[in-house]
């Protein structure tokens, strides 16, 4: 059964810096292509923050994290990474890595219909 762990979340000032790894844990679908990190608040819908393309070609930000969040992978060690710099109270959140997504390059590259998610790492940011 597929697990995916989070881990390095916590608690910030506005202006800080966090790193979020995600362990992907007996997954070894054919479907295991792109990956990201999508994020959540009471009250809002789940968002993707950032993805990544299987060969790392290609990346996926939301608007607001551009410049400031770096996700990264490391294929041999099944991880999936979020460097997040210089972060904002408006960053906290829940935060989901997902894995098994399938990626689409029309009009632009994305990934979708993430097969597996880990079960999220607080994220808080305050001012």
């Amino acid at each position: 059964q597929a697990v995916l762990m989070e881990s390095g979340g916590g608690s910030v000032q506005a202006g800080g810096s966090l790193r979020l790894t995600c362990e992907v844990n007996g997954y070894s679908g054919s479907r295991r292509a792109c990956m990201g990190w999508f994020r959540q608040t009471p009250g809002k819908e789940r968002e993707a923050v950032a993805q990544i393309s299987k060969d790392g070609d290609n990346t996926y930000y939301r608007g607001s994290v551009k410049g400031r969040f770096t996700i990264s992978q490391d294929r041999a060690k099944n991880t999936l990474y979020l460097q997040m710099n210089s972060l904002k109270p408006e960053d906290t959140g829940t935060y989901y890595c997902a894995a098994g997504g399938v990626e689409r390059w029309y009009p632009t590259w994305s990934c979708e219909n993430f097969a597996v998610w880990g079960q999220g790492a607080q994220v808080t940011v305050s001012s």
